[in-house]
């Protein structure tokens, strides 16, 4: 019995392959930035420094506008992240005042 010998792939799909690759890796990329990010504003919250805290949340809000507007994330996802942590940054600057 003969071996099955392997399907063959159009260039179309291999050119698909490779550009999955690319934009995994550019997702992949853009979302460690976004949790960095969200991770020093958290960090900032929560020792309420607030001069440093506002500094991140234009980092954050700037970096979530952006994924949202390359695809990386949802505009409702990205819309809801600033939200919750502008409602946090917000109990923070009022509680401290």
């Amino acid at each position: 019995m003969a071996a099955k010998s392997r399907p063959k792939r159009s260039l179309s799909v291999l050119k698909r392959t490779r550009q999955a690759k690319k934009s995994q890796l550019r997702n992949r990329m853009a979302k460690s930035r976004l949790r960095t990010l969200t991770r020093r504003l958290e960090e900032a919250i929560e020792t309420k420094n607030r001069e440093k805290a506002k500094e991140y949340m234009v980092e954050v809000t700037r970096a979530y506008d952006k994924a949202a507007t390359k695809g990386v994330l949802h505009d409702n996802t990205a819309s809801r992240k600033i939200s919750r942590l502008s409602a946090r940054l917000h109990d923070l600057i009022v509680k401290t005042a």
